[in-house]
Order: C-alpha cells, then sequence, then structure tokens
C-alpha cells in the first residue's frame, strides 16, 4: 500500500508545476518572446544579434532548470558564447552599410520555404501532440547513468537517424550560404589605364583625389581636405563615414587659422622692412 502511495504521489508531482517553476517559465519565456520578436524586427543588425544572444541564454536557464545540464552548458558556451558573439563581432567590424536587394535571385525559392516552414510546423506540431499523450517518466530514469551518458545514448541509439539527417541539414546549409553569398566576376577587371581613360573622356575628376584631413595640423580619415579655394572636399572621405553623417568640418577652423597666420607673416615682413629702412 505504501509503495502505490509513494508512486501515485511521485506521478502527481511528475504532472504538478510548484510556484518557483511556474514564475520561472512566465517570467523568462516573456523575455525570451520579447528577445526573439526583437531580433526580427529590429533595424539594426547589432542590435537583433544582442536580443538573440538574450534569447540563448534564457534558453540554457530553461536546460538546467529541466535538468538537461550538458545542454544548457552547450548552449551558453557554444552558441551564445562562441558563434553569436562571433557574428556580433563581425557586424561590429565590417558593418552593414548596403541595402538589402529585394530582386530574387533564386526562382522559385519563396515558394520552397513557404513548404519547408509549413512541413516544420506539422513536424512540430506532431512532436507537441506526440509528447502531451504519452506518460511522462520524469528525468531520474533518463538521468539515472548521468546525464551527458543518458544523452549519448539517445542520441546514438535511439535518434540516431534524425541526428545524422541534422548534421547533413547543417552542413548542407552552411554551402548554401557561401554558395549565394560568392558571386563570379562575368567581365574583365578594367586596369589603371582604362579607368583613366573613362574619367578624362567623361570629364570627371581628372586629378587624383586630395588626400583627407587639412593641411598639417588634422590627417583624421573623418575630416574633409581643402580644396585650393579653401572649400571642403566630401570626395576625400570614405562612402562610409558619408552615408553615417560622421564628416568633421574644419574648413573654417583651417581658414581663420590660415588667415591669422598671413596676418602674422605680414606683420613680421613689415618690421623686417621698417628695421632694415632704419639701419640704412
Amino acid at each position: 500500500m505504501s509503495a502505490h502511495l509513494a508512486a501515485h504521489s511521485s506521478s502527481l508531482a511528475a504532472y504538478s508545476t510548484s510556484t518557483g517553476e511556474a514564475v520561472q517559465f512566465w517570467v523568462l519565456g516573456t523575455v525570451a518572446v520579447i528577445g526573439a520578436l526583437c531580433t526580427v524586427f529590429m533595424k539594426k543588425a547589432v542590435h537583433s544579434a544582442l536580443c538573440l544572444a538574450g534569447t540563448m541564454i534564457v534558453l540554457a536557464v530553461f536546460y538546467l532548470a529541466n535538468g538537461a545540464y550538458f545542454l544548457g552548458i552547450v548552449q551558453v558556451v557554444v552558441y551564445t558564447g562562441a558563434i553569436m558573439m562571433l557574428f556580433l563581432f563581425v557586424v561590429m567590424l565590417v558593418g552593414v552599410t548596403a541595402a538589402d536587394s529585394l530582386k530574387e535571385t533564386i526562382k522559385g525559392q519563396r515558394w520552397l520555404a513557404l513548404v519547408c516552414g509549413l512541413g516544420f510546423g506539422i513536424l512540430l506540431c506532431a512532436g507537441i501532440g506526440n509528447a502531451s499523450l504519452k506518460e511522462f517518466n520524469g528525468l531520474a530514469q533518463a538521468n539515472s547513468a548521468g546525464n551527458v551518458e543518458g544523452l549519448a545514448t539517445l542520441i546514438f541509439t535511439k535518434y540516431v537517424f534524425a541526428f545524422e539527417i541534422t548534421g547533413a541539414l547543417l552542413i548542407t546549409a552552411a554551402v548554401g550560404a557561401m554558395v549565394l553569398t560568392h558571386r563570379e566576376r562575368t567581365e574583365r577587371a578594367k586596369t589603371q589605364r582604362e579607368l583613366a581613360g573613362e574619367r578624362v573622356r567623361a570629364n570627371k575628376q581628372l586629378p587624383p583625389l586630395p588626400a583627407p584631413g587639412v593641411y598639417a595640423r588634422h590627417n583624421a580619415v573623418d575630416i574633409a581636405g581643402l580644396l585650393p579655394d579653401g572649400t571642403p572636399s566630401e570626395l576625400t572621405v570614405i562612402k562610409t563615414l558619408r552615408d553615417r553623417g560622421q564628416i568633421r568640418d574644419v574648413s573654417n577652423e583651417a581658414i581663420n587659422d590660415l588667415k591669422a597666420l598671413e596676418q602674422r607673416s605680414e606683420e613680421r615682413l613689415g618690421r623686417e622692412d621698417r628695421e632694415e629702412e632704419a639701419a640704412k
């Protein structure tokens, strides 16, 4: 009788949720959903990457709370710590200045993506329905020999084909990303002589571009160089800084300094002339 009551109480505990678990689920679940939505709707890629990293950290906490310690550590160390931070650093260093192209390069890819998304949704619903219809065994049986050992046993015995198919899909996705980003040159690159000839025929920027900075006072790349008439030339600053509006204009300051220098030179020359006349 006591054994029956213990088994009944353990089954009830498996289906019941404590107050702490409920609070953790609703608070962290809300944070995860908000982070996922911000990942999709944020305008800047850096902000999207940060939101996705926050969502991954919340998922790691869920893994740890459910007893999947190995998956929780892998989620933090591999995905959040390595892959996502690598993406974030690349975006921050390289930047995203080009607009997304709306031209469809592969015909029918939108319908194929729709079919794949529908199939994934069906598989997800089937998995959730299958998990809800079966009895819950708890984590004691799965982690009886250790969490890592139990996970390895399931991966390489019961779910070995699903694991191999997932690996093949990931490799295919990596290869597809490289193929989509690779662009073959369709025409011969023009030489410097040909480019110079085109500029001469078009009467466009015949001399070389002036260097950035204003004379010897500034050599910063965000300061436009001055033309002979004293006006700044935005062509001396790279396109990225021009698009961001990060050009510092010190032309007035430079011109005022030149005027002051000329005035001091004239005063000095005038004093020298007067001294020479007085000496005679």
